[in-house]
This record gives structure tokens, C-alpha cells and sequence, in this order.
């Protein structure tokens, strides 16, 4: 290839910008680009150089032909490109290309003297989105020097013929999509399982029944543009670019940039939704940190509080032996009490919703041998279960089909029961502190008074140990994804550990914990934060890769027993405590006139 970009001479896999002012020679009209698109023309005149000036025959001809020498040579001495510079001109080119700036595009290649992919990358590209399937096979030899894996000119013809074939089929060419599938998928010898589930749509009898079963948008560009996606995933970078390239690294600094935030809790993932032109930045405004509302209707210490799977209602647990039910306006997020369940005569010192959200297990403490089953929705007692006045069942965990639960005790209890509290299945002699399902609706983990946490299997009685602490724990929570369990461990605080590796990731400073059951939970849509309740009558809230706390928040005049964070509305927290009372967290209020000054408050960086 030309300098220039002017016609598809020889073809050379050295993708490197070359400066089409070098050589002196401009493109003729009507020729190709080193992009694959037409040249761009002006009333049939040749495009200009990267210098800008004419290209013509009288280039070289003026009265100031030495000034015109100095200017040649002061080109030839211009420096080439940096390997970055090419590459950003590429992304960009991509881009352009994408918004159908084609000419621009033509241009930008030509004065850079770049390529924005390699001429049989071009050729290929074009082919496949015309749908001459022959031809793209063909090309495919063409690109085979260029590629690094020999076996992925097999994968990429495979994928063309798919196509092949799944198009001759909506067309109602059954004949030739036999013979594609016979005599050019099958002697490929490759994903054979594939190849029997192709077969079958053989049996479709219109081209809806066939898009639905293959999951396949049918003939035409949609389809033909996701299959060259794939293809592209098969071809280095150098020959062709892989798809929306700029868009995927303005996502990833974008995202690097929230997660290096300490104060972003929304679910923003759009590009649309940000500006490119200015830093990302959340103002400590915009977080939970605010006492929004204080709920004063409990008569006594609060021992529980957490809001519903879905986030519209909070339940809270109090010593004086009720639950209280709060609707959250979807709007306002106010809190107002929705119903009271009465009668738990020991207290409420736990409660779990069911998956649904349509029932509430409370449980009572140490020397509660009772566990109540209420119908949120009618505030009907479901289930009163009690297997012995001798149990203590202090803890309960849903199975994740919502139909089974297990509950446990200090005294050696550990039952798996209905919903009409009839024994399932019991475990004797594990002294259970708190329980948690996994979502494989098999394990169960209970931690224990050996101060660890175990994995128990109901359906084949095994046991196996996961997490060991020195001290005992209070307390856990498992993250939605199942893999990090967050633990209150007395005189420790809160510790962080990776259920899969089995390690101690991380301890939070700053919460002062005895022997008191304090309840930790996580928050924000992807997790990202920790808040704890303390016996210093603050919050604490971390992020979760910081051991140090980004807030700590007052206002509770007693020892803070439980935090729950709402799990769809990031800007809303509540916290319980022996203060008789329920603080619900928000953003600092009258945020809109705040906005301004929010935006010169900027997030520091994570040092841990």
C-alpha cells in the first residue's frame, strides 16, 4: 500500500502510520482509502495532502522554488507518529466510522497516513455484511498469515457458515442448507454438538418458528453485524479493530473512576448518563449520611431492624416485645408504620424476610424457645413453632425457594422446617450464634461458640469448616453473590472474609465492639460499602476496600445493635439502637440547592 493511502498496492501486515507528505504523491479521485471506504472527492478534484496543499502537477513549479525545497525538507524531517498517537487516530476512525462519518473518516486516514485496519480485514468486513459467503471464506485464507491461533480459522469458518446456513433456511432454501450443513459444517469436525442442534431447525416449519428457537435475528444487518462481532474477537487488534473499541475504554475509566470513589452508591452504567468532559465525582451530600427521620414509636431498646428483598418495607424487633412493619414511600422515602405484630413475649432480637417478601420470621433471645412465622401482607400468625421449652432459637435463615427455613440456638438446636414449622430435618450437638442459606439451596452456614463458621449439607449430612476466628462471632452476613461474609467478632470489630479462599481479606478500624450482638450489613447496588452498628452509639461506614471509616455517623445516644442499608434505594439506611429509637439515613436534605456546592467537594483517592 501507498504512503498515501492512493490504491491497494502491495499488502503488508505493518499497520504503522505512514505519512502520506513523504513521498509527495496525492490519492486520485475515486480510489480507496487504507480505511475501505471510497475516497472522498470535491467536484472531482483530488483530495489534499497532509500539508494542505495542492497535489497537482504544479506542485513541484514556483517562483520560490527554494522556499518550496525547504518545505519538502522540512517535512521529510517531521517526526512519524508514536505507536499511542496511531492508535488513538484509530479508535477515533472506528468511531467515526461508526456514526457514519465515512468521509471524515477518509480524510483523517489520508492526512495521518494510517490505516484504520488492514485491506483484507477491509475486504473481509464487507463481504460478511453483504452476505457473499464464499467470498468471506476466501478472505479467510487471506488473513490466516496475519492470525496468531491456527485453529481460529476454523472457529471463524464455522461461524460463517452457521450463518450461511440459518439464512438459506428463513429463505426456505432447504436443499442448500443441507448441503452446507453436510458437505461444509460437518467435515469441519468441529463443536459436533452444535452442529445436531442445527440440524433440528431443519424441522422449522416458517422463519418465526426458526429465529425463536435459534434465538436469531434473522437475515440482514442486525445479525450479520453481531456474527462479525464475533469474528472480530479472532483477529489481532493490528488487523482489525475489535468492535465499539473507544466506547469499551471510555467505560472502563469511567467505571475505574466510581470505583475508586468513596461516595458512589448509584446505578449509573450508561455512558449517556455521565460526562466524558469533567472527572467523576459524588459529593458527600449525596450519601446516606443524614438523619432523615427518627422513628420513636417502640416503648424499648431495638434490637433488629431490616428492610424487605424488595425494598418497600422495614421491620424492626424491640424488647418490648412487638415488630413494627414501615412502608417506604417509593417517592418521598419516608417511612410510616404499615402494621404492628404483637405477642413475642421475650422480645424480638432477629428477623428474616422470606425471599418474597411475603412472609417474617422473628425469633426471640437466648431463652426464647419460640419462633413466630407472620404474613406481612394480612399481618396473620402463619406459624407459632416450638420443638421443646428446653430450645433457644435465637436465629433463622430462608431456604432460597422461600417454602423451607432453618433455625438454631446456644442450647445445640439446629432444625430445617416448613412453613408450617414441621421438623424436616435437625442437626444435634452445633450451638448456633447466627445462620445464613446459600443460594445453592443445599448449604447452610452456622456459626457456632467454637468460634468459626461451618458449611452443613442437609441433603447428604456432611460438614465442612470455612472460616475460624480467635474470638467468638457475634454476628454475620453473606453478600448477594455469596462469595464475602461480614463478621461482627467480639473485641475485634468487623471483620471481612472471602468464602471461597477460605482468607481474612480485610478488619475495619474504628467500631467499638464487646460482647454486645451487633448486626453489620452491606450496601450500595454493587455492594460496595459496610456499615456497622458500635457501642459507642455511632455508625460506622466503610468502603469496602478501606479499613479506615469514610463516615461515622451520631445522633443515637445508645449502643447501636443493628444497620440495615435498603437494597434498591441506594440513599436510604436505617439503624436500631438500645436508644428506644430507629434513625432512617439519607442524603443531606435540600440537595438540589446544595448541587453546587457538592460539585467542588471531590472524592479522594483510596490509599488502602
Amino acid at each position: 500500500m501507498q504512503a498515501n493511502g492512493a490504491g491497494q498496492g502491495q499488502e503488508s501486515s505493518d499497520l504503522s502510520c505512514l505519512n502520506s507528505a513523504q513521498n509527495g504523491e496525492s490519492s486520485s479521485a475515486g480510489g480507496t482509502h487504507s480505511n475501505g471506504l471510497l475516497s472522498s472527492t470535491d467536484n472531482g478534484n483530488n483530495v489534499g495532502t497532509s500539508n494542505g496543499s495542492s497535489a497537482g502537477p504544479a506542485s513541484g513549479t514556483s517562483a520560490g522554488s527554494t522556499a518550496s525545497g525547504s518545505e519538502v525538507g522540512s517535512l521529510k524531517k517531521k517526526k512519524r507518529l508514536s505507536q499511542a498517537d496511531e492508535d488513538v487516530i484509530r479508535l477515533i476512525g472506528q468511531h467515526l466510522h461508526g456514526l457514519g462519518l465515512n468521509q471524515t473518516v477518509d480524510l483523517l486516514m489520508q492526512e495521518s497516513g494510517c490505516r484504520l485496519e488492514h485491506p483484507s480485514a477491509t475486504k473481509f468486513r464487507n463481504h460478511v455484511m453483504e452476505g457473499e459467503w464464499d467470498k468471506a471464506e476466501n478472505d479467510l485464507n487471506e488473513l490466516r498469515a496475519l492470525m496468531h491461533s491456527p485453529n481460529a480459522i476454523v472457529r471463524m469458518k464455522f461461524l460463517l457458515l452457521q450463518q450461511k446456513y440459518l439464512e438459506y433456511l428463513e429463505d426456505g432454501k432447504v436443499l442448500e442448507a443441507l448441503q452446507v450443513l453436510r458437505g461444509e459444517l460437518t467435515p469441519l469436525k468441529y463443536n459436533t454438538d452444535r452442529i445436531h442442534v442445527l440440524s433440528g431447525y431443519l424441522m422449522c416449519s416458517h422463519a418465526e418458528d426458526l429465529r425463536a428457537k435459534a434465538e436469531w435475528e434473522g437475515k440482514g444487518t442486525a445479525s450479520r453485524c453481531r456474527l462479525l462481532d464475533k469474528l472480530q474477537t479472532y483477529l489481532p487488534p493490528s488487523v482489525m479493530l475489535p468492535p465499539r473499541r473507544l466506547q469499551t475504554l471510555l467505560r472502563q475509566a469511567v467505571e475505574l473512576q466510581r470505583d475508586r470513589c468513596l461516595y458512589h452508591i448509584k446505578l449509573d452504567n450508561n455512558l449517556d448518563s455521565v460526562s466524558l468532559l469533567l472527572d467523576h465525582v459524588c459529593s458527600r451530600k449525596q450519601f446516606p449520611c443524614y438523619t432523615q427521620q427518627i422513628l420513636t414509636e417502640h416503648c424499648n431498646e431495638v434490637w433488629f431492624c431490616k428492610f424487605s428483598n424488595d425494598g418497600t418495607k422495614l421491620a424492626t424487633g424491640s424488647k418490648d416485645t412487638t415488630v413494627i412493619i414501615w412502608q417506604v414511600d417509593p417517592e418521598s422515602h419516608q417511612l410510616k408504620l404499615l402494621r404492628t405484630l404483637e405477642g413475642h413475649a421475650y422480645g424480638v432480637s432477629y428477623l428474616a424476610w422470606s425471599p418474597d417478601d411475603t412472609y417474617l420470621i422473628a425469633c426471640g433471645p437466648d431463652d426464647c424457645s419460640e419462633l413466630w412465622l407472620w404474613n406481612v401482607q394480612t399481618g396473620e400468625l402463619r406459624t407459632k413453632m416450638s420443638q421443646s421449652h428446653e430450645d433457644s432459637l435465637t436465629s433463622v435463615a430462608w431456604n432460597p425457594d422461600g417454602k423451607r427455613f432453618v433455625t438454631g440456638g446456644q442450647r445445640g438446636q439446629f432444625y430445617q422446617c416448613d412453613l408450617d414449622g414441621n421438623l424436616l430435618d435437625s442437626w444435634e450437638g452445633v450451638r448456633v450464634q447466627c445462620l445464613w442459606c446459600l443460594s445453592d439451596g443445599r448449604t447452610v452456614l452456622a456459626s457456632d461458640t467454637h468460634q468459626r463458621i461451618r458449611g452443613y449439607n442437609f441433603e447428604d449430612l456432611t460438614d465442612r469448616n470455612i472460616v475460624q476466628e480467635d474470638h467468638p462471632i457475634m454476628s454475620f452476613t453473606v453478600s448477594k453473590n455469596g462469595r464475602l461474609a461480614l463478621l461482627n467478632v467480639a473485641t475485634q470489630g468487623v471483620h471481612l472474609w472471602d468464602l471461597q479462599d477460605r482468607v481474612l481479606v480485610r478488619k475495619y478500624q474504628g467500631v467499638t465492639q464487646g460482647f454486645y450482638t451487633i448486626h453489620s450489613c452491606f450496601g450500595g447496588h454493587n455492594e460496595d460499602f459496610i456499615a456497622s452498628g458500635s457501642e459507642d452509639h455511632k455508625v460506622y461506614i466503610w468502603h469496602r476496600r478501606g479499613e479506615l471509616p469514610i463516615a461515622e455517623l451520631t445522633g443515637h445516644t445508645r449502643t447501636v445493635n443493628c444497620v440495615s442499608w435498603n437494597p434498591a434505594i441506594p440513599g436510604l439506611m436505617a439503624s436500631a439502637s438500645d436508644d428506644g429509637t430507629v434513625r432512617v439515613w439519607g442524603p443531606a436534605p435540600f440537595l438540589e440547592s446544595q448541587e453546587a456546592d457538592g460539585l467542588t467537594e471531590n472524592c479522594s483517592n483510596m490509599d488502602s
